[in-house]
């Protein structure tokens, strides 16, 4: 049996694989077991922010490994302690951390927070969050609840978690808050949703809105977060101070952690929260330096450069090509091209891997690019060469 025979053997089929396999990183390039490069402008889907193989990282991992990789939550980890402060200090922010394994988690943990500030801080017990339509908040049972996607509520997975609005536009929100709810959670760009940024002016008012009331505003991060939007969070682009921020996916540059952060630092006592690998030794040393690393990128403005080379390229292609894509979207190293029609967009992203480079799919027929933030010059002149070319057999 081959690998791809092997991979359908035994492990479950939750994944429309792609069974090309990668053996090595350098960079924003991979290089499959044939020794064919491709130009990854897709990061694992946002997670490999300082890119494949980075010395850095791998250096402080190695280190890291030898000493302690785990002891539980139940002793102090001392390169948690230091993640959360540098996450404070990155944020602007007066808030208190939980460290969690993936997004979803984060999120979770979000929920939770929000549901006990309903419950200690009302006369009667307020518990409804309310969601946007197209938002994506993770796979568990609540969070995909909490997801603003009909076709993900399956009946296979139901019954669901009660107390989620979904909700069609920000307007919407001040019509569905009642005597129940409790919070807000919004994505400030919709990932999964179509690479869509809100109006800061909208956000804005929301979140003074909110405040006024004492509700909160829960913002996923989960893909936005850390310098992916340009700045240490969208928060920090919007101007706004939300209540709850979750974080995931480019914190570890590849190692699994999430993490909730909120200024109601008091909420949580001992027992009503928890998780066994959440935060460990290995994870958040090398977190540390990912933010350092990403530090450094954005005070020499490497990042500024990077976003102005992709929105250079991405602009002028939707300019150039009208009949393949409506616009450009995004902010930051999110960025996206609205194709036409899903068929277009499915096949934009075939042709593309066809020349060895790799992009995303995302809602609304958008054709999503997520580089890793450490990208070169280089490799982003390269990839928008090989997406040109591919876009030259599009047939409409």
């Amino acid at each position: 049996m081959n690998l791809e025979e092997f991979d359908k053997e035994y492990i479950l089929h939750s994944y429309a694989r792609n069974y090309t396999n990668f053996v090595k990183g350098e960079g924003a390039t991979l290089y499959s077991e044939n020794g064919d490069d491709y130009i990854d402008f897709a990061s694992g889907i946002g997670v490999c922010s300082v890119g494949h193989g980075n010395k850095r990282l791998s250096k402080v991992i190695c280190e890291q490994s030898k000493k302690l990789l785990h002891v539980s939550n139940l002793w102090v980890i001392e390169p948690q302690v230091k993640l959360a402060k540098k996450i404070v200090e990155l944020s602007g922010f007066d808030m208190r951390l939980f460290f969690a394994n993936s997004g979803a988690e984060a999120n979770e943990g979000a929920l939770k927070i929000a549901r006990k500030y309903g419950q200690t801080n009302f006369e009667n017990k307020r518990y409804k969050v309310i969601t946007l339509e197209h938002s994506f908040h993770g796979r568990t049972i609540t969070t995909v609840k909490a997801t603003g996607q009909e076709k993900m509520h399956t009946p296979n997975f139901s019954p669901y978690p009660d107390g989620f609005i979904h909700v069609s536009t920000i307007d919407d929100i001040y019509l569905n808050i009642d005597d129940k709810t409790v919070a807000v959670m919004i994505e400030l760009v919709q990932g999964e949703g179509g690479v869509a940024p809100f109006n800061k002016d909208e956000i804005q008012n929301l979140a003074k809105f909110l405040k006024k009331e004492g509700l909160l505003l829960i913002v996923d991060e989960v893909q936005t977060g850390v310098y992916r939007s340009g700045e240490f969070l969208a928060s920090n682009y919007y101007g706004i101070e939300p209540d709850i921020i979750t974080l995931a996916k480019g914190l570890g540059g590849g190692l699994p952690i999430g993490a909730v952060m909120t200024n109601l630092k008091d909420i949580f006592q001992p027992g009503d929260h928890g998780s066994t690998f959440g935060g460990n030794y290995l994870v958040t040393a090398g977190a540390n330096e990912v933010l350092d690393i990403l530090k450094d990128e954005y005070e020499k403005k490497n990042i500024a450069k990077r976003v102005e080379l992709f929105d250079n390229y991405l602009s002028k292609i939707a300019t150039s090509l009208p009949n393949l894509f409506t616009q450009a979207v995004g902010i930051g190293l999110m960025r996206g091209l609205r194709a036409k029609s899903s068929e277009l967009q499915n096949e934009i992203i075939k042709k593309a891997f066809e020349h060895r480079l790799i992009v995303l799919k995302a809602g609304r027929n958008t054709v999503r690019f997520l580089p890793p933030l450490t990208i070169s010059q280089e490799e982003i002149e390269e990839g928008f060469k090989r997406f040109e070319s591919s876009l030259m057999e599009i047939e409409v």
